[in-house]
């Protein structure tokens, strides 16, 4: 089911609905993006990037408070240069948990090595350092957790992998923009942190995606693996792709980080109302642990019947949305058998609900209710 579908259903004689996901933009940004068009200036191939692209990857310097950041295309080619940067290659691993979207495992794909799959933690979702642990071989490189929905995944037991194995960690922090642990960023716990600034995203650039680091080398590598491997133009010194963030991308962006802690509010009242709501219910709720703050990019619940619960919600008008149905390591390109007993749970009972900031208190009220009649029949 695509996740940016928009339901509707007569309720009190007026429309209702409620996307589980939509970018919030304004006159601003598109007088940043008409600016951007009347300059002629769409791109840039220089090392550093346009006006735009310099802009915003300050603002994201700012907020992560990374020493450096390369904006790109995607979270998708975020991924990809990361890697990159670190050198793995065909022959190398990277564990990576299979409860996420492809992308994370095809980044890896891309530089020849192989996606080795990990299982999950039910109580959040994300990445088991037991798990990681038992998959660890020779052929092993770096490590990819993912902060799926925003939630954040178990930084210290990993930097204690990591370190007892001596391996590189990449973190997927395309969900999780905004989320963090004792008042850190996620994507900054690590050598490489890559974020996602697709529509569906708590900001957008329209496609894009950003990677932050603390090291210079990796930076200065970083630069050039989105130019072609480029320093003046012509002169090719590393293996790289255009994965360059057009300026009109960047415009909208850099107005977007702006709005980000609005954004991100909204999204906390949000999921408190609607976690207070469904608490007395069966269904399992998500929560916030020791100090750690979610943004909240998907409020995700488990429930027993939720394939008929979404269908149901659905037709009531509310953008419910399973994210994701098929763990990565049972899909056709990468089908292997591999015991993952949580992921395969999750894959069956996850449910996430519409909390962006277009979503108003009633429609929390009116999602809570709706959930809680269902599970109750």
């Amino acid at each position: 089911m695509r996740s940016d579908c928009l339901y509707t259903v007569v309720l009190r004689t007026k429309f209702v609905k409620i996307p589980i996901n939509t970018p919030v933009l304004g006159k601003e940004e598109l007088s940043a993006v008409v600016s951007v068009v009347k300059s002629g200036g769409l791109t840039s191939a220089s090392k550093d990037g346009g006006k735009n692209v310099q802009e915003f990857e300050k603002s994201v310097r700012t907020f992560t408070k990374s020493k450096y950041a390369v904006s790109v295309n995607s979270g998708t080619a975020a991924l990809q240069a990361a890697l990159y940067a670190l050198d793995i290659k065909k022959g190398d691993e990277v564990i990576v948990p299979s409860f996420t979207f492809v992308a994370s495992a095809n980044a890896i794909a891309s530089t020849g090595a192989k996606p080795v799959f990990a299982d999950i933690l039910k109580e959040n979702f994300t990445i088991d350092p037991e798990s990681i642990a038992k998959k660890i071989t020779r052929k092993t490189k770096a490590i990819m957790p993912v902060h799926l929905y925003g939630h954040i995944s178990s930084i210290g037991k990993i930097k204690e992998i990591a370190k007892k194995h001596n391996l590189s960690v990449v973190e997927d922090a395309a969900q999780s923009l905004g989320s963090t642990l004792k008042g850190k960023q996620t994507g900054t716990f690590f050598e490489l942190g890559c974020y996602s600034l697709y529509p569906g995203k708590v900001m957008t650039s329209g496609e894009g995606g950003v990677i932050v680091t603390n090291n210079k080398k990796l930076y200065d590598k970083l630069q050039m693996i989105r130019n072609h491997g480029m320093v003046k133009g012509y002169d090719s010194k590393i293996f790289g792709l255009n994965l360059r963030l057009p300026e009109i991308n960047a415009a909208i962006a850099k107005i977007q980080i702006k709005k980000l802690p609005k954004f991100i509010q909204s999204r906390r009242r949000n999921a408190k109302l609607l976690s207070e709501l469904l608490s007395d219910t069966k269904i399992k709720i998500p929560f916030e642990g020791k100090n750690e703050k979610f943004n909240w990019s998907l409020y995700t619940i488990a429930t027993k019947n939720r394939d008929s619960i979404l269908k149901k919600l659905n037709s009531k008008g509310i953008g419910a949305a399973v994210y994701y149905p098929t763990p990565v390591h049972k899909i056709p390109i990468y089908k292997i058998k591999s015991k993952l007993a949580n992921t395969d749970w999750a894959s069956k009972h996850v449910l996430s609900l519409p909390v962006h900031p277009k979503v108003s208190v009633k429609n929390i009220e009116y999602i809570a209710k709706s959930v809680r009649d269902l599970v109750n029949e």
